[in-house]
């Protein structure tokens, strides 16, 4: 049986991760209610615009389910930001969904003419890959127990705490599947 992992269809770049993860072999679910959360392997939360995501997970009373979400997240760029403990240049009401000890910065890079692709090493990828940073947030952890996966610029661009990663960069754009199956094959190991 295909592993089963949602892509939070709110707004954002869910139809490229759909695209990816279905790439991978996995069976994918476009989540836009709480329900649809359920009997999910895993669960990626996309690049997006953060305050719309976020005011949308508060009107569909995303919050708590997502607080209590026990199976792996990845969340990029946006979702990188929704998923931190602490969030520079946010709003007053910027949602933090608080599931990984990182200090996130918005539009890190500046606005979107600033964009650009870099080669990155990843820690559990064997060669470098090409990361899409579009108006990218930037991360520091709060602490020992998150892991950095990859850096740009001594910046975090990629981490996991346990079962939950964050990348500031978007590699749905990138044309490399690898994270995406790593992401995959973590969902396997996680049931």
């Amino acid at each position: 049986m295909a592993v089963k992992i949602g892509v939070l269809a709110l707004q954002g770049a869910f139809a490229e991760h759909s695209q990816y993860l279905q790439r991978c072999g996995a069976e994918v679910v476009e989540v836009r209610l709480p329900a649809h959360l359920d009997g999910l392997d895993g669960l990626i939360l996309p690049g997006g615009e953060s305050t719309t995501i976020g005011k949308l997970l508060r009107r569909y009373q995303f919050e708590e389910p997502l607080r209590q979400f026990s199976k792996p997240i990845w969340g990029t760029c946006a979702g990188m930001i929704l998923l931190a403990q602490e969030v520079i240049n946010g709003l007053p009401d910027q949602l933090m969904l608080q599931r990984i000890d990182l200090r996130v910065t918005r539009n890190a890079f500046g606005r979107q003419v600033d964009s650009f692709t870099a080669d990155l090493e990843v820690s559990n990828l064997s060669q470098p890959l090409p990361a899409v940073f579009i108006r990218a947030p930037l991360a520091e952890p709060l602490n020992d127990q998150v892991e950095v996966m990859a850096r740009y610029r001594g910046q975090v661009a990629a981490a996991r705490q346990g079962n939950i990663w964050v990348s500031s960069f978007h590699p749905e754009l990138s044309g490399d599947l690898r994270m995406h199956q790593a992401f995959v094959d973590g969902c396997v190991g996680s049931r």
